[in-house]
C-alpha cells in the first residue's frame, strides 16, 4: 500500500507506470491491469452489522480487501451518519454491494459498453476504485483511505457531478455515480434506510379507499372507468 513514505513504487507498479496507465486507459481497463496489486488484510466495514456477526468479520467475495475498504470509506462519504440515522456502512451497504456483484459475476444490473467493448458493472466499479487510488497517490502520495477528509473531498469533487467533470475525468465521473447509485439503493433498501425515509408501506389495511382526493388533485389525475382497463386518466 502506498504511503507518504515510499520509494516511488506501488505494489509492483512503479509510480511512472501508474501515471501512464491512469492517463492512457479507460476507467474499466484499470482494474484488471492492476489486479495483482498487494492488498491489506480483510476488515469489516466500520460499524457494520458484519463487524459483530457470529461468523466474524465479513469476508468480501467480489472485491479484494483493499477495494472493499475503499468502498466502505466512499460509502460513508456518500451517506454519513447524522442525527436521523447511521451511516451507509452501519446499514451494511458495502456488504450488500459486494454480495450483489458476487452473485451476478459483476454483470448486475446492466452491462456497460465502452472502448473495450462490453464489460460488466463490477469491472467499472473496480476500475473506479483503482482510479481513485491512482489519483490520490498522484495528488497526496498515499492511497485514498489514508487521506485526510478534506483531501478525500477534494478528489471526489472532481467526479461527483458529471456535467462539471473535466474531459479527462468523464469516465471516472460516470463510474463514481454508478457507485453512488449502488450505495443509495443499498442504504434505502436496508432496515435502517427504510426507517430513515420514513416508509409508510408494508401495513395491513382493512379496506383500500384509494389515494386521498387532495393528493390526486395535486398530481392532476383522477379515478374513472379507464382504470378498469389499465389506463390512467390525467
Amino acid at each position: 500500500m502506498a504511503s507518504a513514505k515510499n520509494d516511488g513504487k506501488t505494489d509492483g507498479l512503479n509510480r511512472r507506470d501508474w501515471f501512464k496507465l491512469m492517463t492512457a486507459a479507460p476507467v474499466a481497463a484499470i482494474a484488471p491491469a492492476v489486479a495483482g496489486r498487494a492488498t491489506s488484510p480483510p476488515l469489516a466495514a466500520p460499524g457494520s452489522s458484519a463487524e459483530t456477526s457470529q461468523d466474524g468479520p465479513y469476508q468480501p467475495k467480489f472485491f479484494n480487501p483493499h477495494q472493499y475498504r475503499t468502498l466502505a470509506v466512499l460509502s460513508d462519504l456518500i451517506i454519513p451518519a447524522d442525527k436521523r440515522s447511521g451511516s451507509a456502512t452501519q446499514a451494511g451497504v458495502p456488504e450488500f454491494i459486494d454480495a450483489l456483484l458476487a452473485a451476478t459475476g459483476g454483470q448486475m444490473p446492466v452491462r456497460v459498453i465502452g472502448p473495450l467493448g462490453w464489460y460488466g458493472m463490477g469491472i467499472e466499479v473496480q476500475g473506479c476504485l483503482t482510479w481513485i487510488d491512482l489519483q490520490s497517490n498522484r495528488l497526496f502520495n498515499r492511497d485514498f483511505i489514508l487521506c485526510a477528509l478534506e483531501e478525500q473531498k477534494q478528489l471526489l469533487d472532481r467526479i461527483a457531478y458529471p456535467k462539471n467533470a473535466a474531459a479527462a475525468d468523464v469516465n471516472a465521473a460516470a463510474a463514481f455515480n454508478r457507485i453512488r447509485d449502488l450505495v443509495v439503493g443499498g442504504f434505502f433498501s436496508s432496515k435502517m434506510g427504510v426507517n430513515d425515509l420514513p416508509y409508510l408501506g408494508n401495513r395491513v389495511v382493512a379496506d383500500w379507499a384509494g389515494c386521498p382526493q387532495a393528493d390526486l388533485e395535486q398530481l392532476g389525475v383522477s379515478y374513472n372507468n379507464d382504470w378498469m382497463h389499465g389506463k390512467a386518466h390525467d
